[in-house]
């Protein structure tokens, strides 16, 4: 990872804020915000961009980059960027190596005009570490002082002027959540850009080992040429940030071998003398934290003892683990019940579409597929939007509220039992929304093992994409009601899935952590934050996003496996034989029935006798019953096998497609869901038996559950393992698990007696 030299780096170093000033159409200045995570830098990022932000990809590495644009009084246009949050420069995971590589310029990183560091006020010395070691990097800074409304009747205040003597940059009050200082912070910013300097040069150490000092002068000695500019202070935090990072299990690349042979050397003598290095630095700065700023760090703890208390109950082994189950359980009994009213407004407003197409349109091809194919197909989806915008809106509110961390703390002891690092909860957790991200938040984790271990069974946790799947089948099969007391029996099944699809994936992580993928767990390292009260702002922004990414994301699949299916589905036609009875019976209708309305009702069951018979003998149809023979023992028949099939493109395909199988659109109202539940109640065996009961629908949620019915996750795997070797894996034991618990179900079922 080669330094680039000052003189190469654009002429950052020359008069900044004269480039700035002096001439408005040069490329906007670069800033750079950086802090620990649960600091507010985020919400900082949000209020400087307001809406001028977009995401894109680091180089080299598929961790996302947020960035955005504001504008300063007299630096002119701003371009910042939002770096990862991390607790230090120490580099191991891909985060973490971004964090070094933007913050001081490293290529192929662009060197920031200045660093913004947000810093947590109630914790002061843990934020300052970080702080610390980019300030001295001689990079230019300001200070966020963020969260001083935390502090407000405290009976003590953080000096921001106080902060500024000893730290040498300008520290600025804010609260990002409200947006108080953010003005205060765009005139330190113009007023950094101005000046032609580069950082404030010195060391914040307090170490007199002359055996780590000998460490770093030798670190230093084996620094490359590109590393280095002149500034020694900044090559000696170099030498203190390679002798922290880099070791034999480190993921950096562009390291040159003399320096990793040199940190190794000393590493070995360090070792050999029984001392440690990475104790001895760390241990350095905070000495000099506690020295100068010890006063600031000792905040009354008036408002922490009410957190140590709520910490008491709610990350108690026993009392903790029966709230987390109590609330998670709210959760899912309110996507069932709030989400309802406006459940049936969209399907309302589908079915009034398709009703007034029926009825503008002649029959045909084009009606057919306006009808059965992209209204229905898409609206099919669509309806469940309000119970997925709830389910993120819900999160979210753990999140913003600050209990989000707990779970991930409680869960800790049960993750490490199981062989699952305990940093793996959010990526599990982030899996109920979706697990593509779910994927990607594995990058998190140091170790090669612990990423991969994840990666295989984050697919297993019940996603968004299921809920539509989940809520068609219970819906359609179950009954509604109270089952005891308040409990909604449909929501209690809904809330089984869930904790079904939770158990089966730490127990697949338990027996994958003992043979495939075996290693050492390591303790989870995670900062609590404090309790707040959850903005409206904030959780607002953060359901639209996610909204509309599921919207754009699952209309542009829905609409071509619409399309696709509705072809397999109308073509090639009923033949003229087999047609001939059903025309004839209609033309006899005609003829017979005088009264309208019965022979309205008539000839519409012939049509749905015509529809039926079309998509059984329809390219669809044949393929459903290709794979019949393998999905019969489930339960299963050719139309849900149809479905199956479709699904693999994404999980809530499988109500369009079902949809589209069933000739559902353009019934009645027009309500496609509604119509496709009706159908699947009334659906019946050749023997007059039910198709479609509780059992075939338990069986029927327990693949879904199971399944890895999602080509979209098995590509993010590929892209992050960098192999076919394990998304392959993947997805032959999550669909052969899927079919022996289908099958131990529903034939466990039958035997005892269910149907």
């Amino acid at each position: 990872m080669p330094h680039q030299p000052a003189q190469e780096r654009g002429g950052a170093d020359r008069s900044r804020g004269h480039r700035a000033v002096s001439n408005l159409n040069e490329k906007p200045s670069l800033i750079a915000l950086a802090g620990n995570p649960n600091t507010g830098k985020t919400s900082l990022f949000n209020r400087l961009t307001d809406t001028h932000q977009r995401v894109g990809n680091y180089p080299g590495i598929t961790v996302d980059r947020h960035s955005g644009n504001f504008e300063l009084p007299k630096a002119g246009k701003i371009e910042v960027l939002d770096i990862p949050g991390n607790y230090s420069l120490s580099a191991r995971s891909a985060e973490e190596q971004i964090a070094i590589g933007a913050l001081s310029g490293l290529p192929p990183y662009p060197t920031p005009d200045v660093v913004v560091l947000v810093v947590d006020a109630t914790q002061l010395a843990r934020n300052l570490y970080l702080a610390l070691q980019v300030i001295e990097l001689e990079q230019p800074a300001v200070v966020a002082l963020n969260m001083v409304d935390m502090l407000d009747g405290e009976g003590r205040a953080v000096s921001p002027r106080a902060l500024e003597q000893v730290l040498g940059v300008p520290v600025i009050a804010t609260n990002a959540r409200e947006g108080d200082g953010l003005e205060e912070l765009k005139a330190a910013l113009d007023r950094v850009l101005a000046q032609p300097k580069t950082g404030t040069p010195g060391a914040r150490w307090a170490h007199e080992d002359p055996l780590l000092q000998a460490d770093l002068q030798a670190v230093h000695q084996a620094l490359p040429a590109s590393w280095r500019d002149g500034r020694a202070h900044r090559e000696e935090a170099l030498a203190a940030w390679a002798l922290l990072s880099l070791g034999d299990d480190d993921e950096l690349q562009h390291v040159p071998d003399e320096l990793r042979e040199a940190v190794a050397h000393r590493r070995r003598l360090a070792a050999g003398s029984g001392r440690d290095i990475d104790e001895q630095l760390i241990a350095a700065r905070y000495e000099w934290i506690d020295r100068h700023v010890a006063a600031a760090t000792r905040i009354p703890s008036r408002a922490s003892a009410w957190s140590e208390r709520v910490d008491a109950l709610l990350l108690h082994p026993v009392v903790g683990f029966a709230a987390l189950i109590l609330i998670m359980g709210f959760l899912f009994q309110t996507l069932f019940t709030w989400s309802g009213p406006l459940i049936d407004w969209i399907d309302g407003r589908f079915g009034g579409v398709n009703t007034w197409i029926v009825t503008v349109l002649p029959e045909g091809a084009w009606r057919s597929f306006l009808t059965e194919g992209l209204i229905a197909g898409t609206g099919a989806v669509l309806v469940f939007l309000p119970q997925i915008m709830l389910l993120f809106g819900l999160l979210g509110l753990m999140e913003d509220s600050g209990y989000m961390s707990r779970v991930a703390f409680l869960m800790d002891r049960v993750m490490r039992m199981i062989g699952l690092h305990g940093r793996a909860f959010i990526p599990m957790l982030s899996g109920y929304a979706c697990a593509i991200p779910a994927v990607m938040a594995t990058r998190t984790m140091e170790r090669r093992r612990d990423r991969l271990l994840t990666m295989m069974v984050v697919p297993l946790i019940s996603c968004a994409a299921r809920l539509p799947v989940y809520t068609l089948v219970i819906g359609a099969l179950f009954p509604a009601g109270k089952g005891t007391g308040w409990i909604d029996v449909q929501g209690l099944l809904l809330v089984a899935m869930y904790l079904f699809s939770t158990v089966i994936a730490l127990v697949a992580a338990g027996v994958l952590a003992r043979t495939l993928i075996q290693g050492p767990s390591v303790p989870l390292i995670l900062e609590l934050p404090p309790y707040r009260l959850p903005q409206a702002r904030v959780v607002g922004r953060m359901v639209l996003q996610k909204g509309g990414v599921f919207v754009t994301e699952a209309g542009t699949v829905i609409l071509a496996c619409t399309i696709g299916l509705w072809l397999l589905s109308d073509y090639p036609g009923l033949s003229d034989a087999r047609a001939a009875p059903l025309d004839a019976r209609l033309a006899a209708l005609e003829q017979t029935e005088p009264d309208p309305a019965i022979r309205a009702v008539a000839a519409r069951e012939i049509q749905h006798e015509r529809s039926a018979l079309q998509r059984e003998h329809s390219w669809a149809g044949k393929l459903g019953r290709t794979i019949e023979p393998a999905i019969a023992p489930l339960g299963f028949d050719w139309k849900i096998g149809v479905g199956l099939i479709g699904s693999l493109a994404a999980r809530e395909v499988f109500v369009a497609t079902m949809v589209v199988v069933y000739g559902a659109g353009g019934e009645g109202e027009g309500a496609a869901v509604s119509a496709l539940r009706k159908k699947m109640r009334e659906e019946r065996r050749s023997d007059g038996e039910p198709l479609y009961t509780p059992l075939v629908g338990l069986s029927l949620l327990v693949f879904f559950a199971l399944a890895c019915q999602c080509l979209s996750t098995v590509a993010v795997v590929k892209r992050e393992t960098g192999t076919w070797r394990w998304p392959a894996f993947m997805l032959g034991y999550m669909t052969i698990l899927a079919w022996v618990a289908s099958f131990a179900v529903y034939q466990g079922g039958m035997a005892l007696g269910f149907h």
